[in-house]
């Protein structure tokens, strides 16, 4: 019988100090702890083109919060998994569609985007062929969950939801006012988001006694507003109602200030720069007393707050909806993971339609999925008052009372 040799503690030690350098630890090839496999998730939204400025700030939003719960030790009951995003940019609907594409074959597990009503509606549907979890971080129209489409689930409210509140809330002010604003004038953009939020307001508007003047369509980039001021001043409305994207929003009203046409109010419904910090900075005297019926936050979160402080603790950035409304989207989905346990889509499409997530600092109360569509989900009124944002409706959230007519 052969002997083997007897090994010295010391050379044991050394031998197995060698293995754990070599990434087995207590020196036994096998034993090393694997590390779970990343969550793909895709994250889509214009970057380039026409809407890039917002889909931009919706890519910060979403890259905080996956930043944040990456440092936060990943996705517990998936082991640790960090959360691995794959940014696309989808200018277009087409574009949309096609991401979708590179996102199944790469594996996501998750769609979160796509900000523009018309890409939403081509990214949820070419999501829904392949069964993949598609979070709608801002696009508006109602269509997007009207579909019956099961792997869609949308955060915010919608342009029904939020029209219908927005008519809501001026008819308010202006019986307050003794009914002073008789007639409106409505400006859009051309795509799905401004012309259903236009047609939404044209129908509800007369059921509380306002004479819709005008409906003004516009293309999407316009960089001249000249001769659409000049029929706002001819017809010359008691309200103007903006519904448009950033760059044609700033634009509009700052042509509006050019030409001297003063309404009484200007009360946006889902106005593109209304409610933006960006915008009240640059332009404080033109902003200065605009209302926005729009995406909001609750105004005494603290979270918020922090969050807030945070975006504009970086060089050029503003808290915006896209930024806030793609953060809470992206920690529902972690929830839904955590909830789920399981990375598997059919799982986390179950996780979200049973969520009752309320860790977010939205005004809506624990989600509740009805069809795709948070049924808690609700806008806030807001006014720019001295070089800030205040809430004014509803009352309960209210940071300062609305100031209808505008007394500037």
């Amino acid at each position: 019988m052969v002997r083997r040799p007897r090994s010295s503690r010391r050379s044991f030690l050394k031998q197995s100090a060698a293995l754990a350098a070599a990434g087995s630890p207590l020196g036994f090839p096998g034993l090393a702890l694997a590390q779970p496999a990343p969550v793909k998730i895709a994250v889509i939204h214009p970057v380039t083109g026409p809407l890039a400025y917002s889909g931009q700030l919706c890519r910060l939003g979403a890259r905080i919060a996956i930043d944040e719960i990456n440092a936060a030790g990943g996705i517990k009951a998936l082991g640790g998994a960090k959360l691995e995003p794959i940014y696309a940019d989808a200018p277009s609907p087409q574009a949309g569609t096609a991401e979708v594409e590179k996102a199944n074959e790469a594996g996501a597990a998750a769609v979160v985007g796509a900000y523009a009503s018309a890409i939403c509606l081509a990214t949820t549907q070419a999501a829904a062929k392949h069964s993949l979890p598609h979070l709608v971080d801002v696009g508006v129209a109602d269509q997007i969950v009207e579909r019956g489409l099961t792997n869609v689930f949308r955060f915010g409210p919608g342009y029904r939801k939020t029209t219908s509140d927005a008519v809501k809330y001026l008819h308010t002010l202006n019986t307050l006012a003794g009914n002073r604003a008789k007639s409106v004038l409505i400006v859009h953009e051309e795509s799905l988001f401004g012309t259903g939020t236009a047609n939404l307001l044209s129908q509800e508007l007369p059921k509380l006694g306002f004479e819709v003047k005008e409906v003004i369509k516009h293309a999407n980039p316009t960089r001249d507003f000249a001769n659409i001021v000049l029929r706002i001043k001819t017809v010359n409305p008691d309200i103007v109602i903006p519904a448009n994207y950033y760059n044609e929003y700033a634009l509009l009203v700052r042509t509006m200030r050019q030409q001297g046409v003063k309404p009484m109010a200007i009360f946006s419904v889902l106005g593109g720069a209304a409610s933006s910090f960006k915008f009240v900075a640059e332009f404080p005297d033109i902003a200065n007393g605009i209302i926005d019926v729009n995406h909001w936050y609750n105004p005494s979160s603290k979270a918020a707050a922090a969050l807030r402080r945070k975006v504009e603790g970086m060089k050029d950035q503003y808290f915006t909806y896209e930024v806030f409304l793609n953060y809470e989207s992206v920690y529902l989905l972690a929830d839904a993971l955590e909830r789920a346990k399981s990375a598997r889509r059919d799982a986390i499409i179950a996780a979200l339609a049973s969520s009752t997530w309320n860790g977010h600092f939205m005004p809506y109360g624990p989600t509740q999925f009805v069809n795709g569509q948070n049924a808690g989900a609700e806008p806030l009124t807001m006014q720019v008052r001295d070089k800030d944002i205040k809430v004014v409706l509803p009352s309960h959230l209210a940071q300062a009372a609305p100031v209808f007519p505008w007394k500037g």
